[in-house]
């Protein structure tokens, strides 16, 4: 039996390894030409207009535009981390200085200068890459141009540090100069050209000078814009991208080509798989292919390609331009209530477990009451656990486009709430105590994947999502997506389970267990729908465990031992097999074995240690909730019949699969958190969904049994 029930784990691992390697990649296209791209900074899709930025509208007519995602090693982008950026093909920041504890909140440093051809500021920048440990290699573009034979030209400061090479030196640099424009943007195939960052007076850090007002800067940029694409060569592709923030908000930015290979349409980027979003590592990538060079595996990003467009006529431009602006103000808005929805949310659940705490005590409601009681808890229950999977319903209406976008996004989720929890609660399943639980982990699953599937665009920009200003994941489940997703599966293999074993069918019961958790797992782990490395070897040994248990099947340390070899293999069985495919297409799992490789490995594991740290003593919501939800069920669990838990134990006999599926569940919770990045969020936000349904199950028991022992107690009380 014990190698029937490794069958599934290897089976997983040819599956998904298969489907990784046999997935096409993109080839680079040999394009050979010129490319200008011109940059800026805190220019976003909300300042574009026919009137104030007459060129920058005539490039989104003719050109294919998409918002941009700047995010660098800060949360908010200086002028100069967008430049380095570009140089790198990955993240890279300024040092900044000021006595403000998060450098994100310190002023940006002024422009980068050029000293007898060199950058003064290099070795600045090489220590502060070395410190922030993103595998960061300074000067990779110009590099890279430079090997081919060709050359690369900077016009103005900022662009002097995007084409730098790797000691600092600048062969081809000039100032800005208008006049001498026509000139210094046809020497090299390859020239960048800073025209200046808006920098907004009202949101700048204290500290930090700006020139004019932010008008005034967007109409100074444009029409340096415009002075560009007048003089620059004929033939070549013209990039325009804002690299940076405008001051201490962060949001999305823009980016527009036009050329050749760039006609009236959208952009496309396949490191974020969306239409219309894109992110700065995908510049370097552009300029490379665009003049016929292959993209190093350093780079994180990949060419830009265009959907094209019927025409370029001006409607089809303001219709692209409010997709763009709907784009940039939804992750703007969302990314600012992301917080106080979790506080909300993580302390509304506290005061649940509290409020069903004292139910099970007795101390809430009396006998003639317990019944109404009982039904309101089991209510409250199913609606909270409702809201996860409604989070993401909600982006079906665009509520960031009313005034105040918190109530419309909380009007949205709680009319999805009242629907599924409605139909939880009403439909014929509800008579069932694991009905409700069925229902609810039913509709959490079949949504998230039915999105991830079809381009996970209820993801994007969602409460409990994908948040592209982050720029952690843009497609496929994220950490909260799999917490949910996972945690839906398994108590719905649960509650499935239990009703084939009640009816004496355990063998149509483990195969159950088994289908949807393999469904489950390629959905999570196929490179062209989920692309998630770390899910994987979470799900896949809390799904052998519950089939062994629906089996009866005793586990013992050589079982475990063998599932947590299993767990292992999955891991690099899959981080390996993405590390084969193209590297623009590999997951963070596959640039983690070219790291181990490279002999980086190491800063990428105490970074990402370093952020589930932060996460954890930065967020007290989380960190009530964490602790709080595993104690809870590691607690009932353990001691099913202890004070305030004899519920779980009628739970546990009238469900014969239930205690299994929650330790499935703690199981996979736990191996979630320790291999995954940011991995702290997997048992928060999966306990966000398990414990309010484990909740309603232990209530729809005992609710069976107040109406089972009212009639006797109005007997005895005519008596």
């Amino acid at each position: 039996m014990t190698r029937a029930a490794l069958a599934p784990a290897l089976a997983f691992v040819a599956l998904v390894a298969g489907l990784l390697v046999a997935t096409p990649t993109p080839a680079n296209a040999e394009q050979t030409g010129a490319v200008v791209l011109v940059g800026t900074g805190g220019v976003s899709w909300s300042d574009v207009d026919e009137e104030t930025t007459p060129n920058l509208w005539s490039l989104l007519r003719d050109g294919s535009s998409a918002a941009l995602s700047v995010r660098s090693v800060t949360s908010t982008t200086c002028p100069g981390d967008g430049w380095l950026g570009l140089s790198a093909g990955t993240r890279a920041g300024v040092p900044r200085e000021g006595s403000e504890p998060n450098p994100a909140n310190r002023p940006c440093p002024e422009d980068p200068t050029v000293v007898d051809g060199r950058v003064t500021e290099w070795d600045d920048y090489l220590d502060a890459a070395e410190e922030q440990s993103f595998d960061t290699h300074l000067g990779l573009l110009a590099e890279q141009v430079e090997d081919a034979g060709m050359c690369v030209e900077a016009v103005g400061a900022g662009a002097a540090a995007g084409a730098a090479r790797p000691d600092g030196t600048v062969e081809h640099y000039t100032d800005f100069v208008p006049e001498n424009l026509l000139v210094d943007l046809n020497t090299c195939p390859v020239t960048l050209v800073d025209v200046g960052a808006l920098r907004d007076p009202q949101d700048v850090a204290d500290g930090e000078f700006t020139s004019g007002s932010r008008e005034e800067q967007l109409r100074a940029i444009d029409q340096r814009i415009g002075q560009v694409l007048e003089a620059g060569p004929n033939g070549a592709d013209f990039v325009v991208a804002s690299l940076a923030d405008a001051g201490l908000s962060e949001r999305l930015r823009l980016v527009i080509a036009r050329g050749p290979h760039f006609g009236p349409g959208t952009l496309h980027s396949g490191s974020t798989r969306q239409v219309g979003l894109t992110q700065s590592p995908d510049l370097t990538a552009t300029v490379l292919a665009d003049v016929g060079l292959s993209v190093p595996d350093a780079v994180t990003g990949s060419p830009l390609t265009s959907d094209p467009a019927a025409d370029n006529s001006e409607r089809r431009a303001r219709e692209r331009l409010t997709a763009l602006r709907d784009l940039d103000e939804a992750s703007h808005d969302v990314h600012g209530l992301v917080e106080p929805f979790f506080q909300v949310f993580a302390y509304g659940q506290l005061v649940v477990y509290l409020l069903v705490l004292l139910v099970w005590k007795g101390r809430i409601g009396s006998e003639e009451t317990r019944t109404t009681v009982l039904l309101r808890v089991r209510a409250l229950s199913v609606a909270a656990a409702s809201v996860p999977v409604s989070t993401f319903l909600a982006n079906l209406v665009p509520w960031w486009r009313f005034p105040l976008e918190m109530l419309a996004v909380v009007v949205a989720v709680l009319a999805f709430v009242a629907v599924i929890a409605g139909a939880a609660l009403r439909g014929p399943w509800a008579r069932w105590q694991l009905g409700p639980m069925a229902f609810v982990s039913a509709v959490t699953a079949t949504v998230l994947a039915a999105d991830v599937v079809t381009g996970s665009r209820l993801q994007l920009s969602s409460l409990m999502g994908l948040q592209p200003v982050v720029a952690g994941r843009f497609y496929g489940m994220g950490n909260p997506t799999f917490a949910l997703f996972g945690t839906a599966t398994l108590l719905l293999a649960t509650a499935v389970s239990s009703w084939l074993v009640l009816r004496g069918a355990p063998g149509p019961a483990a195969v159950a267990v088994a289908v949807l958790g393999l469904g489950a797992l390629l959905v999570d782990g196929a490179p062209f729908w989920g692309a998630d490395g770390g899910g994987p070897p979470a799900l896949l040994p809390a799904v052998v465990y519950l089939v062994l248990a629906v089996l009866g099947i005793r586990m013992t340390w050589r079982r475990w031992l063998l599932v947590a070899v299993a767990v292992v293999l999955v891991f690099f069985g899959v981080a390996g097999a993405d590390w084969l495919r193209a590297p623009a297409d590999r997951s963070h799992l596959g640039r983690f074995v070219q790291a181990m490789i490279d002999g980086t490995a190491g800063d990428i594991v105490l970074r990402k240690a370093h952020q589930n740290w932060d996460i954890l003593t930065s967020n007290a919501p989380l960190t009530l909730l964490v602790p709080a939800a595993l104690l809870f069920v590691v607690y009932v669990l353990a001691r099913p019949t202890s004070w305030g838990s004899r519920a779980l134990q009628r739970s546990y006999d009238g469900a014969p699969t239930l205690r299994p599926g929650l330790v499935a569940l703690v199981l996979m919770l736990a191996i979630g958190f320790a291999v995954n990045d940011s991995g702290v969020a997997i048992p928060a936000v999966g306990a966000t969904l398990a414990v309010p349904l484990i909740v309603s199950v232990s209530v729809g028991f005992l609710l069976e049994e107040a109406r089972t022992t009212a009639p006797t107690r109005r007997a005895r009380r005519r008596r």
